[in-house]
């Protein structure tokens, strides 16, 4: 997509912002059906105007759509895929959970990790594909802080882990 596009995602006639659901429509992204968790926990929890979400994988259905680590068995493009895949479940259970995407006011925190072996310097890489899909959907003014971790091992054997919290309206 060429950077005009994108700018035309965030402004719309009288350079009022497009709505996270109405980019999504715009990018042609059909959101997955949110995932079931894969022990005894919740996919998310409110606390106030604040949302957490549980550690969210690169699954489809109830089972790993990508295996394997960084520097061993994969390369990192392949990774980029299973990070904006992980951050499509998390905008599905966001929407789920909240009814809308147009309702989360900031993303607070992206936390990643990222499953490496050996001397990996690249989680930032890997990392950078889920922040990329949020921005194009929440826009600049809604990024957020965000840690990147290189691990030895994730659940299911999966090349990364998505944490985050949203801020939504009160």
């Amino acid at each position: 997509m060429n950077t005009n596009s994108k700018e035309q995602l965030v402004t719309r006639e009288g350079s009022r912002p497009a709505s996270a659901e109405q980019r999504l429509k715009e990018l042609g992204i059909n959101l997955p059906a949110p995932p079931e968790p894969f022990g005894t926990y919740v996919e998310a929890v409110q606390t106030g105007n604040l949302l957490f979400l549980s550690g969210m994988l690169p699954t489809e259905g109830h089972g790993a759509k990508f295996i394997g680590r960084v520097g061993a068995e994969v390369d990192v493009e392949s990774r980029r895929k299973a990070a904006r895949l992980a951050a499509l479940n998390v905008l599905a259970v966001a929407r789920q959970h909240l009814g809308s995407l147009d309702k989360v006011t900031r993303i607070v925190r992206l936390g990643v990790s990222v499953a490496t072996s050996g001397d990996v310097r690249d989680q930032p890489k890997v990392a950078d594909a889920a922040s990329e899909l949020l921005q194009d959907i929440f826009g600049k003014d809604k990024r957020p802080c965000r840690l990147v971790y290189g691990v030895a091992s994730l659940p299911l054997g999966i090349p990364v882990e998505l944490e985050i919290i949203f801020e939504q309206a009160g």
